[in-house]
């Protein structure tokens, strides 16, 4: 649905509880303001918009309609528009907004299969930033990697090949226990002579990804009960500062 500046919004509208606005989150306050100009919206309604960055402050122009606001967010990734209702299905739902919309977003998510929880409106950005770096960066660190095979000397069809399996391992580590328990590689094992040989091979930009990537898994590593000595060797490795969660030791 689309409702542009003085367009009359379709006569359906009137006849349904629950609106949802699936719609790119930059166009998300343009519709509400639309449907607000229309009137088409009533305090009998509920309004859910479906963006994993906003709240219900996206749909600030039909406050004074006093309808439900609200968002509903699936925490999933979906490419094949034909697969989503089984992906869907097991996926985690965020259910954010009024006390309405959001017994509302819970039953449609339940519907769906999915998994219902209640974040604050506030926690929405940081929320799905975690979001994006499980999903939409885990797939650019793969066509990284992709990319450093190929200068390898792999076609890119091969290098993903090869890579593949290696993905799927990790994916089922991952399935089995949490992140600090499923890493391995050079940082885990303290390995700097290891890191120092990468960093070498690397370009300028491939090199500090590396380094903040690195960074991150000392972190973990760190968590896992790494000692301090081998840590510091790690970050020196790293060329950073030491990870917050590195304390020096206590003085006695």
């Amino acid at each position: 649905m689309t409702v542009g500046d003085g367009a009359t919004p379709p006569p359906w509208i009137t006849d349904t509880e629950i609106l949802i606005l699936a719609v790119r989150d930059d166009a998300i306050t343009p519709l509400a303001s639309s449907l607000a100009k229309a009137g088409a919206i009533t305090a009998r309604h509920v309004v859910l918009h479906l963006s994993g960055a906003q709240g219900q402050e996206a749909l600030g122009p039909l406050v004074t309609s006093r309808a439900a606001l609200g968002s509903l967010h699936p925490l999933q990734t979906i490419v094949e528009p034909e697969l989503a209702p089984a992906r869907l299905k097991g996926a985690w739902a965020a259910v954010e907004g009024m006390p309405r919309a959001i017994e509302a977003g819970e039953r449609i998510a339940q519907d769906a299969g999915m998994r219902p929880f209640r974040i604050a409106t506030k926690a929405k950005p940081i929320y799905h930033a975690g979001a994006v770096f499980a999903s939409n960066y885990l797939v650019v660190v793969e066509a990284v990697a992709q990319r450093l095979l190929r200068h390898a000397g792999l076609s890119d069809a091969d290098a993903w090949a090869a890579l593949r399996p290696l993905v799927e391992g990790t994916i089922e580590n991952l399935s089995r226990h949490e992140p600090r328990e499923a890493l391995t590689g050079p940082v885990v094992r303290g390995d700097t002579a290891t890191i120092d040989r990468h960093l070498q091979s690397l370009a300028l930009d491939d090199a500090k990804l590396y380094r903040a990537l690195g960074r991150a898994a000392l972190e973990l590593a760190q968590k896992r009960g790494m000692d301090e000595k081998t840590a510091e060797k790690v970050a020196e490795a790293l060329a950073t500062d030491l990870p917050p969660v590195i304390r020096p030791a206590a003085k006695t």
